[in-house]
């Protein structure tokens, strides 16, 4: 079965920890210095967080996968896509050994499809390095993420 994925840069981590258990209802399932993730069943989400230098807002999202066959499956659909797939088998990033594959969305938001193998100690494999932001492949990120790629024009309700 598939859960969605959502992962937010934050600036204060303890203050987003507090705002997220209280909004959900429930602590987060792993909680580190750096990041918490909450693997929640209603809604079916795998909501992470981390203050790891990244521009605070939406880091990236992603379906998040039970099985092989079901990420050979999502990999199938994303290559219908006719857009870059960039495959990452067994790697280490979030506290999480994955096999996953990331593409862009036309609003050049980065979506993660991935199969978690394993729990890891440290953020991103063997070298834990605070510069590192998150995960997101550099080949995924050719516009800011969640940012559009051009301005906006100022219409309807929101403008």
């Amino acid at each position: 079965m598939k859960r969605l994925h959502v992962h937010i840069a934050v600036d204060d981590l303890a203050k987003n920890i507090e705002f997220y258990s209280t909004l959900f209802g429930s602590e987060p399932t792993v909680q580190k210095a750096d990041y918490a993730k909450w693997m929640l069943e209603d809604p079916r989400v795998n909501f992470a967080i981390s203050s790891r230098g990244a521009k605070p807002g939406l880091n990236h999202l992603g379906i998040q996968v039970e099985s092989d066959e079901e990420l050979a499956g999502l990999h199938g659909q994303l290559e219908q896509l006719q857009a870059d797939v960039v495959e990452e088998m067994g790697t280490a990033c979030c506290y999480a050994k994955s096999d996953k594959y990331w593409v862009n969305d036309p609003q050049g938001i980065a979506w993660e499809s991935y199969h978690t193998l394993d729990s890891v100690p440290m953020f991103a494999g063997e070298t834990d390095k605070m510069a590192s932001d998150c995960c997101v492949p550099q080949a995924i990120q050719p516009v800011t993420l969640g940012m559009p790629k051009a301005a906006p024009k100022k219409t309807g309700c929101c403008g």
